[in-house]
């Protein structure tokens, strides 16, 4: 059992000022030390350890819960890894629709059996890169990423998946702001308009993280997304 691990994430989501029911940190508990069993054999994650998992994946996550209302929305996690943020949000939110999108296979497909094992709803994990997935376009009130591009390669693999009047949240360190600034003209080109930078400060830890809230207000321009290789080569 995954003690000090439900023990380290009750004791911050009180810290935030996140409810949260015992048997949503439970079911926390459940897929960390699923992911921590895989991970043995699968490379899913450099974060091990149960205070340290608790923390820098879940913590950090759950913030997400503060910057917006999840309730009731359809959701998108682009490049969701071995589940962040998704999972957690799903885990300790409110209720709501989520798509996990990676373009690996064995993530997708460990996050199919974690799913499977802990009765997930309204859940769908889905093999895809961001930008040939265009039967997506426009379709969720949210999208969320904690991919480690600079916002300006994000903006234009996340922006199409949000309908006009959603968000999308991209989780960012420190230099948030400046990759606001430099990702400026991309975020117009693409129908967005930023809304603000949400900071917070992981409880237990030194680290304070950030969410940059880009707000849809007009549809993406069809020629957006590019192929993945032209957008790294020249962004916006």
């Amino acid at each position: 059992m995954a003690e000090r691990f439900e023990s380290t994430l009750a004791d911050g989501l009180l810290q935030m000022q996140l409810p949260a029911a015992p048997d949503a940190v439970t079911q926390c508990g459940r897929f960390y030390e699923y992911l921590q069993e895989q991970n043995r054999v699968m490379n899913l994650t450099a974060i091990s350890g149960e205070e340290e998992s608790a923390r820098l994946h879940f913590l950090d996550c759950a913030a997400l819960l503060q910057a917006v209302d999840f309730s009731g929305k359809r959701v998108i996690d682009v490049g969701t890894g071995a589940g962040f943020p998704g999972m957690p949000l799903k885990l300790l939110g409110p209720r709501f629709s989520l798509l996990l999108l990676d373009s690996q296979q064995k993530r997708i497909d460990f996050l199919q059996r974690a799913c499977a094992l802990l009765q997930l709803e309204e859940i769908e994990c889905v093999h895809a890169r961001a930008e040939e997935a265009a039967q997506y376009r426009e379709q969720f009130d949210l999208a969320v990423s904690r991919a480690v591009a600079r916002l300006s390669v994000l903006s234009e693999l996340c922006l199409p998946f949000v309908r006009p009047g959603g968000l999308f949240l991209s989780m960012k360190g420190p230099g948030a702001a400046e990759e606001a600034e430099e990702a400026a003209h991309a975020i117009q080109t693409l129908g967005g308009t930023l809304r603000g930078i949400y900071d917070y400060d992981i409880p237990g830890t030194d680290t304070r993280h950030c969410a940059v809230l880009i707000e849809k207000t007009a549809p993406t321009p069809k020629a957006y997304p590019r192929r993945f290789a032209k957008i790294q080569k020249s962004p916006l």
